[in-house]
């Protein structure tokens, strides 16, 4: 996923009826969106890439390896 990553649902709702959100001042604070269906603001921001567990990589490796 990458940092410019547009979401399709509204995280409260489920709508898809979604707009860039511009605060009153004109600016834009990037990852604001807002709903038009229930009138809600909200932001998406990446936090990180989590590592995957020993066990899984260990296991995907033998389970559908070469024989």
């Amino acid at each position: 996923m990458s940092a410019r990553a547009v979401p399709f649902h509204c995280p409260y709702c489920g709508e898809e009826d979604l707009r860039p959100h511009e605060a009153e001042d004109g600016t834009s604070p990037h990852g604001s969106w807002e709903c038009h269906s229930c009138l809600r603001a909200f932001k998406v921001s990446m936090i990180g890439q989590l590592r995957r567990p020993a066990s899984a990589t260990s296991s995907s490796t033998t389970a559908g390896g070469p024989r």
